[in-house]
């Protein structure tokens, strides 16, 4: 491949997961400036929006969960509805690869679309230990990072080609998302590394040392 967002909107030492979902493969927000803005590992929050990919098929609709602390797209979704399952899948799948602590303090974070207020929706995430947050309505600021995800896949993947099949469309986000995006795309607010390299750097930095800067090894 080229290189080519219980509801709380006010959280404290958190980090976060992202949503937001939008038209025109741009995700739309709603927030304000109550929303959490912590990027500390492990507590951060996950930003979860959904966004429009058009095949000669018909649409076909991603959504996608992105970790706040590392930019990291933990989980994701295809489907060619915009029905609740869509967002629960992509959850579910960043929920069994990160496996986060019910007493963790993980906020997600999305804006006030219908799938993201559903019961369903708000059960799982509860379920989970995860905190929901929703901000103002209104206000783009709120899902910027969402809005940049697919601001960047729209420009470096989706406006360069015309998708045949859904199938078609898939294979390249899911090869783009899964090999480029989290693996080797280099990201300016993370030190100019991927968030796979930036995670492990940061796993790497945060083992005990001894008092010469050592690893300790018990």
């Amino acid at each position: 491949m080229d290189e080519p967002g219980t509801r709380s909107t006010r959280t404290s030492d958190v980090n976060a997961w992202r949503a937001g979902c939008g038209e025109s493969r741009t995700s739309g927000s709603e927030g304000g400036s109550e929303k959490p803005i912590s990027r500390k590992a492990g507590k951060a929050l996950r930003p979860d929006p959904y966004t429009y990919v058009p095949t000669d098929e018909g649409w076909l609709y991603l959504a996608a969960v992105l970790d706040a602390f590392s930019r990291h797209c933990s989980g994701w979704a295809m489907a060619d509805h915009l029905r609740t399952e869509l967002v629960l899948d992509a959850v579910e799948l960043a929920i069994a690869r990160r496996r986060p602590a019910k007493d963790g303090g993980l906020v997600h974070h999305s804006d006030h679309g219908c799938q993201y207020t559903s019961v369903a929706f708000g059960q799982r995430l509860q379920d989970a230990g995860i905190v929901a947050s929703m901000g103002s309505v209104g206000d783009c600021y709120d899902n910027a990072v969402a809005e940049s995800f697919f601001a960047t896949l729209k420009r470096e993947l989706l406006d360069r080609y015309d998708w045949a099949t859904r199938a078609a469309a898939r294979s390249a986000i899911f090869e783009y998302l899964e090999v480029w995006y989290n693996r080797q795309r280099r990201h300016s607010t993370l030190g100019s590394l991927s968030p796979v390299a930036f995670e492990a750097a940061h796993r790497y930095v945060a083992l005990p040392r001894d008092r010469y800067g050592a690893l300790a090894v018990a």
